[in-house]
């Protein structure tokens, strides 16, 4: 599979096969593709917390914020619930600014994931407090994100933006739709 087949494979998925668990050997291989990303200065600040076991996934859900652009809805329904989570935390006394990091090892996990036929979602929509406690996060890291992962249940479609709408949106069938500009529009000159 090519890395631009990869890429579209991997979608913000936000509903998932529940019951298939994502193993903790792909976790920690997840994990492995970001320890070898580029990071910025080399610093290397970024900490993993790895859960597949049901009783954590079930602490963590209802910290995260699921779909800003999809009001009405509150993530998704025991059933579609992730069936692992990756925190991704900062540590503060190695570096103060991860700069584009977090961001660069996020897409390595994401990537690796679609590689095996899973899928997820990075979730920045995180109640900080909460989800420190629920873990007991020691104050010397900040939480950056959530990756939400598991066998995707649903269908996500790429389409152009119309009229500059780039809200991503669910039709009546439940297949996720997601607005991307044009290559014409990005390439400036």
């Amino acid at each position: 599979m090519s890395i631009k087949d990869l890429i579209l494979q991997s979608r913000s998925y936000r509903r998932f096969h529940q019951e298939v668990p994502v193993p903790m050997d792909l976790l920690r291989d997840m994990v492995d593709a970001a320890r070898l990303s580029p990071s910025a200065r080399n610093m290397q600040p970024l900490k993993y917390m790895l859960f597949n076991d049901p009783e954590n996934c079930s602490k963590i859900f209802p910290a995260l914020g699921w779909a800003g652009y999809l009001k009405e809805w509150d993530g998704p329904e025991e059933g579609e619930r992730p069936s692992a989570y990756i925190v991704q935390l900062a540590e503060l006394e190695l570096a103060e600014n991860w700069w584009c990091d977090d961001g660069i090892a996020l897409q390595s996990m994401l990537l690796t994931a679609a590689e095996k036929g899973f899928g997820g979602c990075i979730i920045g929509s995180v109640q900080q407090q909460m989800l420190r406690s629920i873990l007991q996060i020691p104050e010397r890291f900040r939480i950056l994100q959530v990756l939400a992962l598991g066998r995707p249940a649903e269908k996500v479609v790429i389409e152009a933006v119309e009229d500059g709408d780039i809200r991503y949106w669910r039709d009546n069938r439940n297949v996720h739709h997601v607005p991307k500009r044009s290559l014409d529009e990005l390439i400036i000159g």
